[in-house]
């Protein structure tokens, strides 16, 4: 394979803190690797450094000559007063700068120069470009191409960057966190390209379903070091798994050994022989291989809940809009004891909306929330990561409380409860402006969880969380002896937490479905396709009488060859008997008799005759517009 990036031994420190130290790896042609560190390790760093905006100590970073390669960065950046065409269509490429032009004077309806923008448009062969550009932009939802950049959110922003960066068609991708700020239809999409295009990747992504789906490598930064693994995430989980327990297998050695050789220094005189030198430099060795066990970074949430009685809460006919957006409408709802709903769908549609309702921060057009009396909501926002710089990292939490309530008498002090979430002695005593913006969400996850409430509110905590961070959230809200609600577009960590799904489908139109993101999945692809076999029926019934209708004289007809006689009769009796069998399945779908396996089976091949069946039903419409 051509080799498109090289890094050598190449070491990154800020001051006394080492991130990276002769770390070696390379990017070649059609890989796409998942970059994976813990928060704070430097992951984000390590990009910046490949894509030329920050320095380092030692080593070299070498690149193919003429490679393209896009960045599309945590925080994106561009020029004041730009507009959001120009900042999607922001690059040196000629073609990419000439769509581009041809979009600036369609969409200001300037058509001076537009004969020459079409006669260099032909010449470069760039209108299959300019229709993949426009899908992208369409699948990003991204419409308003006059608005100014700096008027656009973070989300919006990291959206524009994130066309810009897939519309320059670069040969070599750098991506950080590119899921941030993109709803499930849109993660979706975007994992079905970059699976797809003939592209390679470098990227970090919290996200593991899309790291499991689209990447073939995963590279992993630990202690400093790298470690290479040859396939997607689940193979890196389990190789990962088997590397730490081989590693303290021979720390427990070492430390066996360690003992015996400790006894055998004690022992020795103060002058020692050279002879003896070699087993004392083995001792040393020894010593250092024996402190390297390895702990998998886990945060002990094990964390008391507060009592909470029957009653949570009730929404009684709430209603709100704004303007002609209808979020809710007549919306009614109890929530039970000890339940964990997840929200979903797709941005715009009023789930942030719906949290603030629920907490007080906007009130309902109409009805309202009736919150039991032992609640005690744990509220963790988007807007919510707001510290003063300046303070230490156990000043912050100590400002809330002194020590964390266990249960059964047991308390925990400040500084432990910190170390549990991965904030080592001397990153507490740090200021919270030197953490990086993973360790900021951290801690104020930390400061949420601290106060032991009952009824914990989530809104998009996924975003910034590393994946050992997230793995330990997840498993203590299984745990959690309380309520919960999850707003996220982590697909992943929806369908280990949640119990059922409220889905906000736009327009006030909410579903609640009893069971996880993947099940909703399967289900509503199953019912797409029921409707669009019933739609394709209902054309086929409609296509005779539309054929009279629509043909003024028999004779223009053209008449159907003797081939495609044939095929007419057959598709009629093929789609008789695709539906006989659509309907089999359906009655032993609903029979309630069937195994998991059998049902998985067919429900697969249900999707399968709907589809036969739609394009069958398409092709005997093409062929009844002719004389047969």
């Amino acid at each position: 394979m051509i080799s498109y990036l090289q890094i050598d031994k190449l070491t990154k420190s800020f001051g006394d803190l080492v991130l990276f130290e002769d770390i070696t790896f390379g990017i070649a042609q059609g890989q796409k690797v998942g970059l994976i560190a813990k928060n704070g390790t430097g992951k984000t760093t390590l990009l910046n450094i490949i894509a030329g905006k920050e320095d380092y100590d030692s080593g070299a970073v070498v690149f193919r000559n003429d490679l393209r390669v896009g960045y599309l960065e945590q925080t994106p950046h561009y020029p004041d007063g730009m507009t959001v065409l120009q900042a999607c269509f922001y690059s040196p490429n000629e073609t990419v700068r000439l769509i581009a032009e041809y979009e600036q004077a369609m969409a200001s309806g300037d058509s001076a120069n537009l004969e020459d923008i079409l006669l260099r448009m032909d010449n470069l062969k760039a209108w299959d470009y300019e229709q993949r550009a426009k899908q992208i932009l369409g699948q990003l939802k991204i419409h308003d191409f006059d608005q100014r950049v700096e008027t656009l959110s973070g989300g919006q922003l990291k959206r524009v960057a994130l066309a810009n960066v897939l519309i320059t068609d670069p040969e070599l991708i750098i991506l950080d966190e590119p899921t941030n700020h993109l709803d499930l239809e849109m993660t979706e999409w975007l994992e079905g390209y970059l699976s797809r295009a003939n592209i390679s990747i470098l990227m970090v992504t919290h996200d593991r379903y899309f790291l499991d789906r689209v990447c073939s490598e995963i590279i992993e930064i630990d202690r400093k070091q790298i470690y290479q693994y040859k396939g997607n995430y689940s193979y890196y989980l389990e190789k990962r798994q088997e590397r730490i327990e081989a590693l303290n297998a021979e720390v427990d050695r070492a430390s066996n050994l360690l003992r015996k050789e400790l006894d055998w220094m004690r022992r020795q005189p103060q002058a020692r022989g050279t002879k003896a030198k070699y087993r004392i430099d083995a001792f040393y060795e020894l010593e250092k291989k024996a402190k390297q066990h390895h702990e998998a970074g886990n945060v002990n949430l094990d964390v008391k809940a507060s009592y909470i009685g029957s009653k949570i809460f009730e929404a009684e006919h709430v209603s709100k809009r704004f303007g002609d957006l209808k979020i809710v409408d007549d919306f009614n709802y109890i929530f039970a004891r000890y339940e964990k709903m997840g929200i979903v769908g797709n941005n715009g549609t009023g789930k942030s909306t719906f949290i603030k309702m629920l907490m007080g921060e906007v009130e309902p057009d109409s009805g309202r929330f009736d919150i039991g009396e032992t609640v005690r909501f744990g509220y963790y926002s988007q807007e919510g990561l707001k510290f003063d710089e300046q303070m230490k990292v156990i000043d912050v939490v100590q400002n809330i409380a002194e020590y964390v309530d266990l249960g059964d008498g047991r308390k925990m002090g400040v500084s432990q409860f910190l170390n549990y979430f991965l904030f080592a002695p001397e990153k507490q005593h740090s200021y919270v402006y030197k953490l990086s913006g993973g360790e900021k969400r951290r801690l104020y996850l930390c400061t949420v969880l601290m106060r032991s409430p009952n009824f914990l509110v989530l809104d998009e905590p996924t975003n910034d969380l590393d994946i050992v961070t997230l793995n330990v959230l997840e498993e203590y809200l299984r745990n959690f002896k309380g309520c919960a609600i999850v707003v996220s577009h982590d697909r992943y960590f929806m369908d280990k937490v949640v119990d059922h799904l409220l889905v906000f489908r736009g327009n006030a139109d909410i579903k609640d479905f009893p069971g996880n993101y993947t099940q909703y999945r399967e289900w509503k692809e199953v019912q797409d396709q029921l409707e669009k076999e019933a739609e394709a029926a209902r054309l086929a019934k409609m296509a005779p009488a539309v054929a009279k209708t629509s043909r003024p004289e028999k004779e223009q007809k053209k008449k159907l060859t003797f081939k495609e006689r044939k095929e007419f009769e057959a598709l009629e009796a093929e789609i008789s008997q695709l539906e006989a069998e659509k309907a089999e399945l359906e009655t032993a779908m609903s029979s309630g008799t069937l195994s998991n396996d059998e049902l998985l089976a067919k429900s697969v091949r249900i999707a399968q005759v709907m589809e036969e069946i739609d394009e069958k039903t398409m092709r005997w419409l093409e062929l009844s517009e002719k004389d047969v």
